[in-house]
């Protein structure tokens, strides 16, 4: 077998080389825009940052806007990955939304600039959003692994009938999305820090607990 050329190991430095460098930006921008929000967030700042130029930084994404584009598809991709990877079909239905839900707790505990990013493109009435085909493409694996779990619950007579993958998702996120979203509001009302670890195992159980007490009550 003939070894590559040298043009071709070139070019593959050169991919690899572009590739690191977007994924730099990706993740500077992520930081920036969770930070300071769509508006407050500066593409020279970003470049500074990455130790790249402005020019640079528009070569790859074109403009401010598609940046924020592409932050938003990737933090996205990240859950949705984690979602449709989950192994839950073996697992008895209550026990499978269990799982499902502390995956999302477990998530967007860890990922705050996540909920913030989520957060600053509602108060942007998810005009970015709007705009993207990948994210439009995210939505099924959100909701795939929902139906077969209600499905199969609904099938052993466990669950209720009037619900269905898209209410058990969105109750999913109010939680864990406040928990992260709300919490120095939150502490400063109430005195509670909702991510105090003391508080963890309780809210994780809880809200797997609020979602299987709602889904067998008939």
């Amino acid at each position: 077998m003939a070894a590559p050329s040298s043009d071709a190991v070139a070019n593959r430095g050169r991919i690899r080389d572009a590739d690191r460098t977007r994924a730099e930006i990706l993740d500077t921008a992520a930081r920036e825009f969770a930070e300071k929000g769509f508006d407050g967030a500066r593409v020279d700042e970003i470049a500074a940052k990455t130790r790249t130029t402005k020019r640079m930084i528009y070569y790859y994404f074109t403009n401010k806007d598609q940046l924020f584009v592409e932050v938003l598809e990737r933090a996205y991709t990240v859950i949705r990955s984690l979602e449709q990877d989950l192994d839950v079909d073996h697992l008895d239905p209550a026990e499978a939304i269990r799982q499902l839900a502390g995956l999302t707790f477990d998530h967007h505990e860890s990922h705050p600039d996540f909920v913030r990013l989520v957060s600053i493109e509602n108060i942007h009435r998810a005009e970015h959003i709007a705009r993207s085909t990948a994210l439009s493409n995210l939505a099924n694996p959100a909701l795939d692994v929902l139906t077969r779990i209600l499905a199969r619950g609904r099938e052993a007579g466990q669950f209720r009938e009037d619900v269905d993958a898209l209410d058990v998702h969105m109750a999913i996120s109010a939680f864990c999305v406040f928990r992260t979203a709300n919490r120095y509001t939150f502490n400063a009302i109430f005195d509670r820090d909702m991510l105090d670890p003391a508080l963890r195992d309780h809210h994780r159980r809880m809200v797997a607990d609020m979602l299987v007490s709602y889904l067998t009550t008939r």
